[in-house]
């Protein structure tokens, strides 16, 4: 049996990071991996779904603001709904690589990483069984994601996921969407911009229930605005096979038939079929593995976890996150990780994105809070592009720092960094105010609101 200094149970994004780490440090690395390397997001989740919201966001800009832009006098003749999803979906396999993962295998062999393309599971301490196959292990990373939630839905038994969503090439005629967080929202748009009807239900009173109620509420509008019928405060109490689709009932008692039904009510940690018990290792009350921060499962110094098997913030940069941390611990340095500042994003037009706690939240946690919240349309960029939206801030009245930031708007994906790197850093609100922008950018959509919490917090 052949001994590795690391041994990863799960090639998705945080595995294959460790591994090319670990490898590059002059450690000897395996990895095991049961579907494609890479994990979800290159093949059907993050880059897939960026190109369809992409594509759907230009058309969508072709049909309705071209000419009030300035860039043609007329409207512009589109194709077909149907022919143009086509279109999208060609572009959109060539993002995905084609749900290949030959490249990816290549890169880690050629660095000398062995992979194993098997399930695995913990044969007994110190050991990993990949299928016939037993790898000895000095240290075990376990990053084998999370799968799908499942609703109890009576009479649902056949639904999507995002998964087939972005893999599919059928555009459906119609379709109820489950759950109203990002990847909910994201499809809804998608669909309903390529000509599909769409319902998305939402059990709680605002899309995305954990950021600010504003700015989820705006997202709530341009999704109206894009013909998506919004049900918020219901639940789907009844599916019934009908011609062409389901018989969807509301405990509104509202109903409507649609062709396809799409769940996207989050994920669970994957810890099921492990063997982790063989190592002393439970999930904890989230279903995840509890991790320190240096990212070693509770009560172990040999066995780390990353990503969203950790349950904590289920995106690919955390588990990039963690995978550079445990790489880092694995090769005698002293990493720890610091969640404060793990930036969310919605990828819909316009786009979400937020970092850190919500007003409610760093009120719950004790903090004595301030908020300030600006328009997008009052900055001069925001006039120029004919673009709405808006950042709310939060600070800490007695530390003088920024806790949470949240923000609808174009590119507030890309501008959410300078509230990341503020409440990781904890940078006063006096530097804060002290940073120039260049004008005229969105970014200037900073000065206004932090201006009102420094005035704010200086009169007590």
């Amino acid at each position: 049996m052949d001994i590795y200094d690391v041994a990863i149970l799960g090639g998705g994004s945080a595995g294959e990071q460790v591994a090319l780490i670990a490898a590059a440090g002059g450690r000897r690395v395996a990895l095991v991996e049961e579907r494609l390397v890479g994990g979800e997001c290159p093949y059907f989740a993050c880059m897939p779904s960026k190109a369809m919201l992409a594509a759907a966001e230009l058309r969508q800009v072709l049909r309705r603001t071209a000419v009030s832009a300035g860039a043609t006098s007329r409207p512009v003749a589109l194709d077909g709904d149907a022919d143009a999803y086509r279109a999208a979906v060609a572009r959109r396999d060539v993002v995905a690589k084609g749900r290949d993962d030959a490249e990816a295998l290549e890169g880690l062999r050629a660095r000398g990483v062995r992979v194993i393309k098997d399930r695995g599971r913990v044969e007994r301490p110190g050991v990993l069984a990949a299928g016939p196959i037993s790898i000895g292990w000095r240290h075990l990373v376990i990053a084998t994601g999370a799968r799908f939630r499942e609703p109890a839905i009576p009479g649902l038994t056949r639904f999507w996921t995002s998964e087939q969503v972005y893999a599919s090439e059928d555009r459906p005629g119609s379709a109820l969407i489950v759950g109203g967080g990002a990847v909910g929202c994201e499809i809804a748009q998608v669909l309903a911009r390529f000509g599909s009807r769409v319902t998305l239900v939402q059990h709680g009173a605002q899309l995305l229930p954990r950021e600010e109620p504003a700015i989820a509420s705006a997202l709530a509008a341009a999704l109206a605005e894009d013909g998506v019928d919004v049900r918020l405060g219901a639940e789907v109490a009844g599916v019934a096979e009908a011609s062409g689709g389901a018989r969807i009932t509301l405990d509104t008692g509202w109903e409507t038939t649609v062709e396809r039904v799409i769940v996207a009510i989050g994920k669970r940690p994957n810890t099921t079929g492990l063997g982790l018990e063989r190592l002393g290792i439970e999930p904890d009350e989230r279903g995840g593995l509890a991790v320190d921060d240096r990212c070693r499962v509770s009560g172990r110094t040999d066995v780390w976890a990353a990503g969203d098997v950790t349950g904590v913030a289920l995106f690919t940069h955390t588990a990039n996150y963690h995978a550079r941390t445990i790489a880092a611990n694995l090769l005698g340095r002293d990493a720890r990780v610091d969640h404060r500042a793990i930036p969310r994003g919605v990828y819909t037009t316009p786009a979400v994105a937020s970092v850190g706690l919500t007003a409610a939240a760093a009120r719950a946690q004790g903090h004595d809070v301030a908020v300030a919240t600006f328009p997008l349309e009052r900055t001069a960029r925001a006039f120029i592009s004919e673009a709405t939206g808006a950042l709310v801030l939060v600070a800490d009245r007695r530390d003088r720092v920024l806790l949470g930031a949240a923000a609808i708007g174009p590119h507030v994906e890309e501008l959410i960094g300078e509230a990341a790197l503020a409440i990781r850093a904890r940078i006063p609100l006096d530097v804060l105010c002290d940073l120039v922008h260049p004008f005229p950018t969105y970014s200037e959509l900073y000065e206004p609101p932090l201006q009102q919490l420094l005035a704010e917090l200086d009169r007590g």
